[in-house]
Protein backbone atom coordinates (compact mmCIF):
# COMPACT_ATOMS: atom_id res chain seq x y z
CA UNK A 1 0.00 0.00 0.00
CA UNK A 2 2.89 2.08 0.85
CA UNK A 3 4.67 1.85 -2.50
CA UNK A 4 1.02 2.20 -4.09
CA UNK A 5 0.69 5.76 -2.50
CA UNK A 6 4.01 6.47 -3.24
CA UNK A 7 3.61 5.88 -6.63
CA UNK A 8 0.61 7.71 -7.64
CA UNK A 9 2.17 10.25 -5.23
CA UNK A 10 4.86 10.44 -7.99
CA UNK A 11 2.72 10.52 -11.03
CA UNK A 12 1.16 13.58 -9.83
CA UNK A 13 4.14 15.19 -8.85
CA UNK A 14 5.45 14.25 -12.53
CA UNK A 15 2.18 14.93 -14.36
CA UNK A 16 1.41 18.51 -12.66
CA UNK A 17 4.58 19.75 -11.97
CA UNK A 18 7.42 18.32 -13.67
CA UNK A 19 6.00 17.62 -17.23
CA UNK A 20 2.26 19.06 -17.66
CA UNK A 21 0.44 18.98 -20.84
CA UNK A 22 0.60 22.27 -22.73
CA UNK A 23 -1.56 23.13 -24.90
CA UNK A 24 -0.12 24.51 -28.31
CA UNK A 25 -1.89 26.25 -31.75
CA UNK A 26 -5.20 25.58 -30.15
CA UNK A 27 -8.68 27.33 -31.33
CA UNK A 28 -11.20 29.64 -29.96
CA UNK A 29 -13.34 26.41 -30.08
CA UNK A 30 -11.55 24.64 -27.16
CA UNK A 31 -11.90 27.55 -24.71
CA UNK A 32 -14.11 27.59 -21.96
CA UNK A 33 -17.14 29.28 -21.98
CA UNK A 34 -16.17 32.33 -20.06
CA UNK A 35 -13.08 33.01 -22.40
CA UNK A 36 -15.14 32.08 -25.45
CA UNK A 37 -17.11 34.73 -24.96
CA UNK A 38 -14.35 37.21 -24.21
CA UNK A 39 -13.10 36.27 -27.58
CA UNK A 40 -16.65 36.93 -29.28
CA UNK A 41 -16.84 40.79 -27.26
CA UNK A 42 -13.49 41.31 -28.61
CA UNK A 43 -15.21 40.80 -32.08
CA UNK A 44 -18.07 42.69 -31.10
CA UNK A 45 -15.81 45.50 -30.28
CA UNK A 46 -14.16 45.23 -33.94
CA UNK A 47 -17.83 44.90 -35.20
CA UNK A 48 -19.04 47.70 -33.70
CA UNK A 49 -15.63 49.89 -34.85
CA UNK A 50 -16.18 48.80 -38.61
CA UNK A 51 -19.31 47.48 -39.27
CA UNK A 52 -18.23 44.47 -41.21
CA UNK A 53 -20.36 41.66 -40.72
CA UNK A 54 -19.10 39.48 -43.07
CA UNK A 55 -15.34 39.83 -41.34
CA UNK A 56 -17.55 39.79 -37.93
CA UNK A 57 -19.00 36.35 -39.02
CA UNK A 58 -15.50 35.18 -40.83
CA UNK A 59 -13.72 35.60 -37.07
CA UNK A 60 -16.97 33.93 -35.27
CA UNK A 61 -16.41 30.67 -37.90
CA UNK A 62 -13.08 30.05 -36.25
CA UNK A 63 -15.35 29.25 -32.99
CA UNK A 64 -17.48 26.49 -34.10
CA UNK A 65 -19.72 25.15 -37.20
CA UNK A 66 -22.86 26.44 -35.05
CA UNK A 67 -24.65 29.90 -37.01
CA UNK A 68 -22.91 33.10 -35.97
CA UNK A 69 -26.03 34.50 -34.45
CA UNK A 70 -26.41 31.31 -32.80
CA UNK A 71 -22.76 31.36 -31.12
CA UNK A 72 -23.10 35.24 -30.36
CA UNK A 73 -26.39 34.39 -28.99
CA UNK A 74 -24.24 32.00 -26.60
CA UNK A 75 -21.99 34.46 -25.88
CA UNK A 76 -24.57 37.09 -24.33
CA UNK A 77 -26.41 34.90 -22.26
CA UNK A 78 -23.03 33.68 -20.68
CA UNK A 79 -21.77 37.44 -20.22
CA UNK A 80 -25.24 37.77 -18.68
CA UNK A 81 -24.62 35.32 -16.16
CA UNK A 82 -21.01 36.52 -15.49
CA UNK A 83 -21.81 39.87 -14.87
CA UNK A 84 -20.47 41.70 -18.04
CA UNK A 85 -20.85 45.63 -17.60
CA UNK A 86 -23.93 47.09 -19.67
CA UNK A 87 -21.71 48.48 -22.34
CA UNK A 88 -19.93 45.32 -23.08
CA UNK A 89 -23.78 43.53 -23.25
CA UNK A 90 -24.84 46.28 -25.54
CA UNK A 91 -21.85 45.56 -28.24
CA UNK A 92 -22.67 41.65 -27.89
CA UNK A 93 -26.38 42.63 -28.86
CA UNK A 94 -25.58 44.96 -31.47
CA UNK A 95 -23.62 41.85 -33.05
CA UNK A 96 -26.61 39.68 -32.23
CA UNK A 97 -28.43 41.55 -34.26
CA UNK A 98 -25.97 42.02 -36.96
CA UNK A 99 -25.71 38.22 -37.23
CA UNK A 100 -29.60 37.83 -37.13
CA UNK A 101 -30.04 39.40 -40.44
CA UNK A 102 -26.00 38.83 -42.11
CA UNK A 103 -26.52 36.77 -45.61
CA UNK A 104 -23.35 35.46 -47.25
CA UNK A 105 -22.42 37.09 -50.22
CA UNK A 106 -22.91 33.46 -52.37
CA UNK A 107 -19.87 33.30 -55.14
CA UNK A 108 -20.50 31.30 -58.35
CA UNK A 109 -17.78 28.64 -59.19
CA UNK A 110 -14.86 30.43 -61.18
CA UNK A 111 -16.40 33.70 -60.68
CA UNK A 112 -16.97 36.82 -58.37
CA UNK A 113 -19.97 37.97 -56.37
Amino acid sequence: MIALAIGIALGLIYGWVIAPVEFIDTTPETLRADYRADYILMIAETYHANKNAGLAAQRLAIIGSQAPADIVKQALQTGRETGYAPTDLVLLEELFSAMQSYQPVSVPAGGTP
